[in-house]
């Protein structure tokens, strides 16, 4: 995709957000062509929420600049809100309405004709698959039903931009994969699409490029494969326990790999490399796979467990 061939529907440039002393967003610049899915990847408090809510207006920046369509957050928020589709991380809908009411409601925020409004939320109902619970409360729901009706109200003012955050968070694999179905049926029709993820399979299949952020600033950005050949190679050799000596050879030979607990995990553009480590240092207990996205995310945030 040629980013510099038409105006970014986002542009976010030297934004920060500090709270006192604290910089949960400190200078974070990226931008999103039309009809592209980006996404933000980080570690819990790396800033990703932070800067979503700076987008679409819910939380004003310290600093920098945001622009939407070309207009300035800061003046346009009215203009600029319109036009855009959020779906939240928490559930957000109302508990006493009916799912159908849920869409027709949200769809008059908009000033969205109450005909029209009634056409729109049954294609989406259609679409999302939830004609069948059209009268049902939205408790009676289950969690991927739910996410699926969230995502049907955020796009029933076919807006220009969707903000996904943490859309498949918690939901079962049967839900996840139903949901993601929808999301890439909305992704060839066109939407440009803004999405935090912490599972790196969803970046991997629905980002064309994304940014991994870690606190608070951007660590790498970039397509997917291009960031996992960069940091990671093609292949890993992953060792448990190994020998003493292979760290210290891999160390001297200037050798990329890391450790998790007892694993040491062995980075390399060359399959063969690797293969060639294995049968001198560890033929029985290492094994070889392919560089993954995870790998890069965990090469460029750490892997120790964050609160």
């Amino acid at each position: 995709m040629d980013t510099a061939a038409s105006e970014p529907v986002l542009s976010v440039r030297e934004v920060r957000k500090h709270y006192g002393a604290f910089q949960a967003v400190n200078g974070v610049s990226f931008a999103v062509a039309p009809g592209e899915c980006f996404g933000l990847l980080g570690p819990n408090g790396a800033g990703k929420t932070t800067t979503i809510h700076m987008i679409y207006g819910f939380s004003p920046a310290t600093s920098g600049s945001i622009h939407v369509f070309g207009q300035d957050i800061r003046t346009g928020f009215r203009r600029i809100r319109a036009q855009l589709g959020i779906c939240q991380q928490g559930n957000t809908l109302d508990p006493d309405l009916s799912v159908l009411e849920n869409l027709l409601v949200f769809a008059g925020y908009f000033g969205i004709p109450r005909r029209e409004a009634e056409i729109r939320a049954n294609e989406l109902l259609a679409f999302f698959a939830l004609e069948a619970k059209k009268r049902f409360q939205y408790a009676e729901l289950s969690g991927g039903m739910a996410r699926r009706l969230m995502l049907a109200r955020a796009i029933i003012n076919r807006p220009r931009l969707l903000i996904l955050d943490e859309p498949t968070t918690g939901l079962d694999p049967q839900s996840r994969n139903t949901l993601w179905d929808r999301l890439l049926d909305l992704k060839r029709q066109g939407l440009t699409i803004l999405l935090t993820t912490h599972a790196m399979e969803e970046a991997e299949r629905f980002c064309d490029r994304l940014c991994i952020i870690d606190h608070g600033q951007v660590a790498a950005e970039g397509e997917p494969a291009r960031l996992v050949a960069a940091h990671a190679g093609s292949h890993a050799l992953e060792v448990e326990s190994p020998e003493a000596a292979m760290a210290e050879h891999l160390a001297a030979a200037g050798v990329r790999f890391d450790r998790s607990g007892r694993r040491l995990i062995v980075y390399g553009p060359d399959k063969a490399a690797l293969v060639a480590l294995r049968e001198r240092f560890c033929a029985e207990s290492g094994f070889i796979r392919a560089a993954t996205l995870e790998d890069v995310f965990l090469r460029l945030t750490g892997r120790e467990l964050r609160e």
